[in-house]
């Protein structure tokens, strides 16, 4: 289990240390690798920086050591991490799973707060729920507040627990976790860091209205449902299980505490593989089992692809992982949510990172989709409002596929490789998923070595 060893530091606390960085910290080492090359040091995002992405390469043990990157994370406790193991005992990440499991409590809370299980009326509440009533924590202590009148601020397991909404349905703030690799290509808990992003300022400042005289408790309403549009398959489905873990979780606890209007709640579960026209199947399988809150897509781009479809349904649609800054603006009918923070934000995070380490020379190598692409823009800026001449930045994009075959080592990242080896940064941000491994492996063929 992730343990946190490290105080928690401030986005203000991170520019003192990169101002002492820049002033007294000596470069990174120029000794040679095996082909003459300059040792580089590796970093991630959310998309690869967990242990399960790192059995993807147990055959070349030690290769990840030293990685960095950022993730959303909040500490999580060893309480909660316990109650997903009762859920899922073969987990060995948690990314994602506080976010899966505080987007199903929002929505059911505000289920029980609009006193209907309709759509579009829970949509209404979410974002009142989180902010400017009384605190709450649980689901049990915060629909006792409910049925007895009171507005609530619902502070979970995820960045929820810092802040609210935003009025358009995100949060106003964040936690990010640095992450490092071990020797064994698992995360070291011990060197877990996390950092504090975003401005509680703009969480929402209205609280929910009374659902109308005529709504009331009695009789029983349709069941709420969940679905769960998470990856079983796909380039992201080794993120996928504490995503399920959480939501199931969350489910589970709901219906512990009574359900919602007096009916327990479902879960269907899906599979979103990190595909739009897998998600597509899958959504209206959703939409036929009648299910309101569908929790998911993953990926930034699933998301954005099954929206439309999503809102003509006048269903939900809940993310506990698209960070792609564009969904923040996007015409949702306002039926899109997310539990995730902005790439905005965590852009920043890794930009500070890579600059702690003195880092001279950056290559970012990003999926060209919108994740991809919205995240390398926000790294670029931000690493050249830091110092870094964008002279010495150099971006590079590869084809975003649903599945990539073992043979896109030499046809789809070769090149890129050689282009990074022979212009010798020393530092590689990898923006991307599960095929983030064929990368690493066609960088080291180029004969690089990684700074651990």
């Amino acid at each position: 289990m992730r343990r946190v060893t490290r105080t928690a530091l401030t986005f203000a606390a991170l520019t003192a240390v990169l101002f002492a960085s820049a002033c007294g910290t000596s470069k990174p080492s120029d000794s040679a690798g095996s082909a003459g090359h300059r040792q580089t040091r590796l970093y991630g995002t959310d998309g690869n920086m967990s242990s399960s992405f790192g059995d993807l390469l147990k055959d070349t043990p030690g290769v990840l050591a030293g990685m960095k990157g950022t993730t959303p994370l909040t500490p999580l406790t060893d309480e909660f991490k316990r109650r997903l193991h009762a859920v899922d005992p073969t987990l060995t990440d948690y990314n994602y799973a506080g976010e899966s499991y505080d987007a199903v409590i929002v929505s059911a809370l505000a289920a029980e707060a609009a006193r209907s299980t309709d759509a579009p009326a829970i949509a209404k509440y979410i974002v009142g729920t989180t902010v400017g009533g009384t605190t709450c924590s649980t689901f049990k202590d915060c629909v006792g507040l409910i049925r007895q009148n009171e507005n609530i601020q619902y502070r979970g397991v995820s960045s929820l627990k810092r802040s609210g909404f935003t009025d358009v349905g995100e949060p106003s703030t964040a936690s990010y976790a640095t992450l490092n690799f071990g020797r064994d290509n698992h995360i070291d808990d011990a060197k877990t860091e996390f950092v504090g992003a975003g401005e509680d300022t703009t969480a929402g400042k209205n609280e929910p209205t009374p659902p109308p005289a005529s709504a009331n408790r009695t009789g029983k309403p349709t069941a709420l449902k969940f679905g769960g549009l998470l990856p079983h398959t796909g380039a992201l489905a080794s993120q996928g299980p504490p995503m399920f873990a959480g939501g199931k979780l969350a489910v589970q606890e709901i219906n512990e505490a009574g359900g919602v209007l007096g009916q327990p709640v479902e879960w269907v579960d899906g599979d979103d593989g990190t595909s739009p026209q897998v998600a597509s199947a899958t959504v209206d399988r959703f939409i036929s089992a009648g299910v309101q809150v569908i929790i998911g897509a993953a990926a930034s781009g699933v998301s954005a692809a099954v929206l439309p479809k999503v809102v003509a349904a006048s269903r939900i649609l809940f993310s506990p992982s698209a960070t792609s800054e564009a969904l923040s603006t996007v015409d949702d009918k306002g039926l899109f949510f997310r539990t995730a923070p902005s790439d905005k934000l965590q852009a920043k995070a890794l930009a500070d990172i890579v600059m702690r380490d003195g880092a001279a020379k950056v290559a970012v190598v990003a999926r060209d989709d919108s994740y991809g692409k919205g995240l390398s823009s926000g790294v670029l800026a931000d690493l050249t409002t830091a110092g870094l001449k964008a002279g010495n930045i150099q971006v590079l994009t590869y084809k975003g596929k649903e599945t990539y075959a073992p043979g896109d080592r030499n046809t789809l990242f070769k090149p890129l490789a050689k282009t990074i080896a022979e212009s010798g940064p020393d530092a590689v941000v990898i923006i991307g998923f599960d095929e983030s491994a064929l990368f690493v492996r066609a960088l080291k063929d180029e004969g690089m070595t990684f700074q651990s």
